[in-house]
């Protein structure tokens, strides 16, 4: 293999068949579903925002598999870790604010548009969606897969190498879900319980870094077979390796922190720009509409008259309206 270099990143590609086909049918599925949304909703087309992320999570995942990165990833400590962040830390990121979830709901018709409701209101997704869990898959998924034996079985074995990409996707994924994402799950957590779970994950980043950079002495002897003579020495590149794990995933991580602080404080102002009389009651009726809101966005969306262009999340706020008038006109049933 040629000496590393950043041209390399962008020359030398490896073709995953798998990883390029999972990849083309989900752009080509997410692509399919923004369509049929502007067609049924032509004043109130999917937000482009959120499809550009999508298909940047999906960007990334084959830049991490299939470009140099992916290349060197069995050469380099420090490339592998890259690799790392990319599935982690960016394309779950990425894919969560693409809202792959919603879209299915606005696109589809029964019996999919049913059985995905029931899915995602199912118990094994409220379980694996469960804020807690992801926190602890997350951290178990870094120390387990850098601080164990873990890595030389990885650099022995590729159905391992390709499985532990799996993982990073999924642990990343169900860990920012919540956090981040606007999907129709169970779970409505507060921004600043947002902001503490993901600031509780930056240790591990560090931690793992900090141990990996302090070693005496190789802990992953597969890195020494086959090591062209380019190379760092192991140690050097675990070490760089551990510095990388630190930097960039505190980097990433205070980056999402942002993110969502920033989302906080422009709800927060646009509240008080509303006034403390409407901002309660858009309070009182997100609480009395707000398990209605999800299923009844998604059947009613297509009932509205075309207006001025907004967004089909606009259709969840009418459709939820509708269901609270209909609760009230009930005979006998005045209650929130």
């Amino acid at each position: 293999m040629p000496a590393f270099s950043a041209v390399r990143i962008i020359t030398l590609w490896q073709f995953a068949p798998v990883v390029t086909t999972l990849v083309v049918v989900a752009a080509g599925l997410y692509l399919w579903g923004v369509l049929r949304v502007r067609r049924r909703h032509p004043a109130r087309p999917w937000p482009r925002p959120r499809t550009a992320a999508f298909l940047g999570g999906l960007t990334a995942i084959v830049i991490a598999t299939e470009s140099g990165i992916g290349s060197y990833d069995d050469v380099l400590f420090w490339d592998h870790m890259v690799q790392h962040l990319l599935l982690l830390m960016v394309a779950p990121p990425l894919l969560v604010v693409g809202q792959p979830a919603t879209l299915l709901l606005h696109a589809s018709r029964n019996p999919v548009h049913t059985w995905a409701k029931k899915l995602l209101r199912s118990r094994v997704v409220t379980a694996i969606t469960w804020p807690p869990f992801g926190v602890a898959l997350y951290t178990v998924t870094i120390i387990g897969t850098h601080l164990t034996g873990f890595m030389n079985l990885v650099l022995s074995n590729d159905a391992v190498h390709e499985a532990e990409h799996v993982l990073y996707l999924v642990a990343g994924y169900l860990y920012f879900l919540p956090l981040i994402g606007r999907e129709p799950i169970r779970w409505r957590i507060s921004y600043p319980t947002r902001l503490f779970l993901l600031f509780i994950a930056m240790p591990v980043d560090a931690f793992t870094g900090v141990i990996l950079g302090s070693e005496g002495s190789n802990p992953f002897p597969g890195l020494a077979v086959g090591r062209p003579g380019w190379a760092p020495s192991p140690l050097n590149d675990v070490h760089t390796g551990g510095a990388v794990m630190w930097v960039g995933g505190a980097g990433i991580m205070f980056a999402l922190m942002m993110t969502v602080f920033f989302a906080w404080s422009r709800e927060t102002r646009g509240d008080r720009g509303l006034g403390w009389l409407e901002s309660a009651r858009r309070a009182n009726f997100a609480a009395v509409v707000g398990a209605h809101r999800d299923a009844a966005a998604s059947a009613g969306a297509s009932r509205q008259p075309a207006g001025d262009a907004r967004s089909v999340d606009d259709d969840e706020h009418l459709a939820a309206y509708n269901a609270y008038l209909a609760r009230l006109n009930k005979p006998g049933d005045h209650s929130p």
